[in-house]
């Protein structure tokens, strides 16, 4: 399955690249929308990418899919659903309408990520439009072709400030054979300590998340180690829409309150004592916090472990992503100012420097 040639569309972005670097307008980077809750505001003229869509190559024998940025993330599903594949990162789409270049500029996983890997992991290949405005191909389509500095997956979590993502090409897997979702009941420092006995040993764990009161898990591969961890885990069936639901923020926890944080731990970070709410996800790597703690007190005290916090909650704070630090941002300042020297590309969007 094909898409027609890559013609117009591509040159209407091009263009509107070239003329916003002539006349220095910055330029908002967006598909449907559906991410637009995240970051910082940004101002410009507005560059909507859904026009460059459709699925440009896909074998599932290589098990390698590339498609444009516009694509809608809908379509790439059901493509790969029927051919009995998928992509084994689970990103989430906030909207019926996410675009696979939305996908790759926010970088977000799903449940799945703690045993499959991120949104990153499985990017062979990208086209940009550079700051300079030119039309540029990175990587490949097989993954030996990943090699050396790999701007395809720089381009992961960039949120659109450091080139126009127009192509994709990514790796995919076969939908696991098994697939069985328990309910267990025990308290979240249980949890997390069972979670760290089970991740030494061969268990077919594949999204583990503590809503407070039970620990949820998802067992997924052959149909004779999913019953056989079924057995020893024992549990009460769990519908397996759960999963959906958490990765696409509709569970109760996620309603409208007090403002949402995401927390990034190291694994096996002990419970924090912060005031709140919390969601348990990724085995407790991934926390979700409902709280009215400032800023401050937040960062602080996911600093100490060794973490970082982003604010989920939109225009409640200036910096939502965690606030680099000095030899970082310096980095990242030379990294912009190299792929986009006019700084045309969502300015401010990830940071205020940027």
């Amino acid at each position: 399955m094909t898409a027609p040639p890559d013609g117009d569309a591509s040159a209407a972005l091009l263009e509107q690249v070239r003329n916003a670097l002539q006349d220095s307008t910055p330029l908002r980077i967006q598909g449907s929308n559906s991410k637009a809750f995240l970051g910082r505001e940004c101002a410009g003229e507005i560059l909507d990418t859904r026009s460059h869509r459709g699925i440009v190559s896909y074998d599932p024998t290589e098990l390698v899919i590339s498609a444009r940025a516009g694509t809608p993330l809908s379509e790439l599903h059901a493509t790969l659903e029927a051919a009995g594949q998928m992509l084994p990162c689970e990103p989430p789409s906030f909207g019926a309408g996410a675009t696979l270049g939305g996908m790759l500029a926010s970088g977000l996983s799903g449940p799945r990520r703690p045993w499959a890997g991120a949104v990153r992991d499985f990017v062979l290949g990208t086209r940009i439009i550079s700051g300079s405005g030119q039309h540029l191909r990175f990587g490949g389509e097989v993954m030996k072709n990943v090699a050396g500095y790999d701007l395809s997956r720089l381009m992961a979590g960039s949120y659109g400030c450091l080139g126009l993502i127009t192509e994709v090409s990514l790796k995919v897997l076969p939908k696991p054979r098994q697939c069985l979702s328990l309910s267990l009941e025990m308290t979240p420092g249980q949890a997390l300590a069972k979670l760290a006995e089970w991740g030494q040993q061969p268990l077919p764990i594949s999204a583990a998340c503590h809503d407070g009161e039970r620990l949820h898990l998802r067992l997924e591969g052959g149909a004779g180690s999913v019953a056989a961890a079924h057995e020893r885990l024992g549990g009460e069936p769990l519908d397996a829409g759960y999963w959906s639901q958490l990765n696409e923020q509709q569970l109760d926890f996620f309603n409208p309150g007090l403002p949402l944080w995401r927390l990034s731990l190291p694994h096996n970070t002990p419970l924090l004592a912060l005031p709140g709410e919390q969601l348990l996800d990724w085995g407790g790597a991934q926390r979700w916090l409902k709280t009215a703690a400032t800023a401050s007190e937040i960062r602080a005290a996911v600093s100490a472990v060794g973490g970082h916090a982003s604010c989920y909650s939109h225009g409640l704070q200036d910096s939502p992503f965690q606030p680099l630090a000095p030899t970082l941002l310096h980095y990242h300042q030379r990294l912009k100012a190299q792929l986009d020297p006019q700084g045309i590309f969502n300015p401010g969007r990830l940071y205020a420097e940027l």
